[in-house]
């Protein structure tokens, strides 16, 4: 029933994703490049892929040679326009993923911008030392050239057996893989077997340029969001947790935990997941409920929950984790992948 209510969606959605870059390719649009290398990390699937994590890696290894911004186009914030990220900053204004790593990185600079064109202009105008601009998210987005694209693929959800949205994930065409130059592919079970590879290489790359690179998420001891609250000693494995979620997709995220802890309840929202009073309230009635447990989250949603908190009860405060992760190469070739994107980025 789904398959049949939604195919005609899916096939009109996808004739009009093709009818657009047709006309960038026929050059009636036009894609823009600029004075300055971009790197674009984007995907064609909705749902968490890992593209803040690998943005987070490219700015700690690119900011040690360039001075580097970032512009995002802060998906669910209310502001309009261009806006210049601080650390002070409520999610509302600027985006969860922007202000996450405008947190991580305070001396980067931080830009949401849903018009990249105008944003990229903006931050030649009034950061002329900026020598790097990594583009979040903007593979759809041909208004830009960037010079490198990085496309994250989830190994989970392969594309080549997908649905164009809404009858499956795919928000853009497989046949635009060629507009890529790194494929790095997320979510890789620790021993992937060389077919799985081969497959996925074989669905992936299309022309000898191109690189494809197989990753998984590695997590690390939860920390505390509120670190003046929280107890002294680490969460220990085997204790009980609440797992609070609000992104694309939780599936390893609450994987991890369960690995890990006891986990007694499970509150999973919808990615970008804005927090009220009505969401904290139904934490403090599952420590009412559960009075050993801890509550653990995400890196993202902690910095939503951190934005306001006097809203917080202690008791709330008190038992919040988050929980880190970083995306970690198969087989040691982050140093390659790193080191071939910045000869890349330098080369004319």
């Amino acid at each position: 029933m789904r398959e049949l209510l939604y195919a005609p969606l899916a096939f009109f959605y996808r004739l009009v994703v093709s009818f657009r870059h047709h006309l960038f390719d026929w050059g009636v649009l036009k894609s823009k490049k600029f004075d300055i290398p971009i790197i674009c990390i984007g995907n064609i699937t909705v749902g968490g892929t890992g593209k803040t994590p690998m943005a987070e890696m490219l700015i700690a290894y690119m900011m040690r040679t360039h001075r580097v911004a970032l512009l995002s186009r802060g998906y669910g914030r209310k502001t309009k326009g261009y806006r210049e990220v601080t650390t002070t900053d409520h999610y509302r204004q600027v985006g969860d993923e922007p202000l996450q790593i405008k947190r991580k990185f305070p001396e980067v600079t931080v830009v949401v911008c849903e018009k990249r064109v105008e944003g990229i202009r903006r931050i030649r105008e009034e950061h002329p030392e900026v020598n790097l601009i990594i583009m979040d998210d903007g593979f759809q987005h041909r208004y830009v050239d960037p010079k490198v694209n990085v496309l994250m693929i989830d190994s989970t959800r392969p594309v080549q057996s997908d649905s164009m949205l809404p009858l499956g994930t795919l928000r853009d065409l497989p046949d635009q893989f060629y507009r890529a130059h790194y494929f790095v592919v997320t979510k890789c079970p620790e021993k992937m077997a060389p077919i799985e590879r081969r497959i996925l290489r074989n669905a992936l790359v299309k022309y000898a340029y191109q690189r494809i690179y197989y990753t998984r998420f590695e997590s690390f001891t939860p920390k505390p969001i509120f670190a003046d609250d929280a107890a002294a000693e680490p969460l220990l494995k085997g204790c009980q947790v609440v797992a609070l979620s609000g992104i694309g997709n939780p599936k390893p995220f609450l994987g991890t935990l369960g690995e890990w802890y006891e986990v007694v309840a499970e509150v999973t929202h919808d990615d970008h997941h804005v927090y009220r009073l009505r969401d904290i309230a139904q934490l403090e009635q599952l420590l009412k409920q559960y009075p050993e447990a801890a509550i653990v989250t995400t890196e993202k949603d902690a910095v939503k929950l951190m934005c306001r908190p006097e809203k917080v009860p202690v008791a709330v405060r008190r038992a919040l984790y988050f929980l880190p992760i970083n995306i970690r190469f198969i087989e040691d070739s982050a140093t390659d992948f790193l080191q071939r994107l910045a000869e890349d980025v330098s080369s004319n």
